[in-house]
Order: structure tokens, then C-alpha cells, then sequence
């Protein structure tokens, strides 16, 4: 028993090796939704399961600088750059799939990377 037990959880693992992980960023939060719908939509068009989108933490990172050059010290100005970031996985991708994702035409100040897993 603990045999067919052991064989059925393999056969469950060995389904789903291949995953192609897409990792987006961009200052901009419309864009970014664009982007994540244009390539979940070319995905589920080639016919491949898709998982996400995931909305990973925004990072900020925050500038201070100062108004004076010389007199006035502690005027400062404050500025901040939002990063957001989304995650896909895209489960046992077909090469039509993947040769699809390569080719698509994105807005400007989106970055993507993608990674097989």
C-alpha cells in the first residue's frame, strides 16, 4: 500500500516541473496593471495554466535634499520612488507559449524578467 501511496505522490510532483516564473516592476501602477494583462492574456490565449497576478510589496525609497546651498541648512525637500512589483507563474508553458511571451510589446518603464524553474 505505502508503494502505490508513494508512486501516486510522484506521479503528482513530476506534473508540474516546468514553470516559468515572470517577475514585473515599474514606477508606474497603471502601467504595470497593462503590462500584467497583456501577458496573462497572451498566455491563456496559447492555451497554459497561469497563476497570479501576485502584488509584491511596493518598495519606497525616500530622498532628502536640501533647498539652500549655503544659508538655510535645515530646509530640506522631501522625494520618494514607489517601486511596484507583480508576480507570474505560468505552469508547464508550450514553446508556442514561451516564444509568444518573448515577443510581446510592452509599455516603456516596465521591467519583466523571466526565469524557468
Amino acid at each position: 500500500m505505502s508503494d502505490n501511496a508513494n508512486n501516486t505522490n510522484n506521479k503528482a510532483e513530476n506534473k508540474v516541473e516546468n514553470k516559468l516564473r515572470i517577475k514585473i516592476q515599474s514606477y508606474d501602477n497603471k502601467i504595470i496593471d497593462i503590462a500584467t494583462k497583456t501577458i496573462i492574456d497572451t498566455a491563456e490565449r496559447n492555451g497554459v495554466k497561469v497563476v497570479g497576478p501576485v502584488p509584491l510589496p511596493t518598495s519606497i525609497n525616500k530622498y532628502s535634499v536640501n533647498r539652500a546651498t549655503f544659508v538655510h541648512k535645515t530646509a530640506q525637500e522631501q522625494f520618494e520612488m514607489r517601486t511596484h512589483k507583480r508576480l507570474i507563474d505560468i505552469l508547464n508553458p508550450s514553446p508556442k507559449a514561451i516564444d509568444a511571451l518573448m515577443n510581446l510589446n510592452l509599455p516603456s518603464g516596465v521591467d519583466i524578467e523571466i526565469k524557468m524553474i
